[in-house]
């Protein structure tokens, strides 16, 4: 489904959404580039930062391009191995956003909690294994919703209530064993929903114990204001995130679905780059750099 049936306004929605697109593209490029021309920010922690860039473009290219696409031909019509693609590529960057915070978490417990240990605690070795990790339970996480789309028979002619091939919508298809569906999908949110928010939650605790043995309030606020950045954009993730599905499963309308949809898939990758280039002062001086190189 597209988010307007109104052609006065689809020029109007290829335009906002090519602009978003073009800003989360060039914003995390940006970051990317800042990390790996910079010496001083090659750390554990812009390690992750760079990777969860590259999972933000990658995850917003499997839905903007197709949908903008659709806008310009006036077809919303997906084939069924398009359909299957999409939805794998989007849960498995999906997946990685989520298993790369929960990592920068846990490596911002070692930075605060066990700062004389951390260097050798987060070393490269480490650090690369965190990130195969991510992506090899992202792969398991699409390979699992694959098999349980690839039951539904009657996938031919449909609507399906989002502007792309939504999992938790194609799920909604399946007429036949729905019991064991729900199963695995209950399995799926437990295991992939509820760990790595259990690892961020227990990675702040042990942080905020740390700092409340913290004497002065400077260095307090000093201490935790390195997790600024990262709080803000697990916030936005989380909220945007239980919003899009909460909201699909208590509301009828297909197109509060969608605009849900958007906030998830498009507005939070965009506004990552924002988050940690204002908030971030080596990010900040490190683009400067950057600049007056090319300069």
């Amino acid at each position: 489904m597209g988010l307007s049936e109104d052609p006065d306004l689809q020029p109007i929605l290829f335009g906002l959404f090519l602009s978003m697109y073009l800003v989360t593209v060039l914003g995390n490029l940006l970051i990317i580039l800042a990390v790996s021309s910079d010496s001083h920010l090659h750390t554990p922690m812009y390690f992750f930062l760079s990777n969860l860039s590259l999972a933000d473009i990658c995850f917003i290219s499997t839905t903007v391009p197709k949908m903008l696409m659709n806008i310009q031909t006036h077809s919303r019509a997906i084939s069924y191995v398009g359909c299957l693609t999409q939805m794998s590529t989007f849960t498995i960057f999906v997946c990685m956003d989520y298993m790369i915070l929960t990592a920068m978490a846990y490596d911002r417990f070692v930075a605060i909690c066990h700062p004389l240990h951390y260097l050798v605690m987060m070393n490269p070795r480490l650090c690369g294994f965190l990130i195969l990790v991510s992506f090899l339970f992202s792969l398991w996480d699409s390979l699992m919703h694959n098999l349980m789309i690839l039951k539904i028979t009657n996938f031919k002619s449909v609507e399906i209530s989002s502007f792309f091939c939504d999992p938790s919508q194609l799920l909604n298809l399946s007429c036949s064993d729905a019991f064991s569906n729900n199963i695995v999908q209950y399995i799926l949110v437990a295991f992939y929903g509820l760990s790595p928010i259990s690892g961020i939650l227990f990675s702040y605790y042990k942080i905020v114990s740390s700092i409340l043995r913290i004497p002065s309030s400077g260095g307090k606020y000093k201490v935790f204001s390195t997790c600024g950045s990262h709080l803000a954009v697990v916030g936005l993730y989380l909220g945007t995130g239980f919003g899009a599905y909460l909201g699909s499963a208590a509301s009828h309308s297909p197109r509060k679905i969608a605009v849900a949809s958007v906030m998830y898939t498009v507005v939070t990758p965009m506004l990552n780059p924002f988050i940690y280039s204002l908030r971030n002062r080596d990010i900040k001086g490190a683009l400067r750099r950057l600049h007056s190189r090319r300069v």
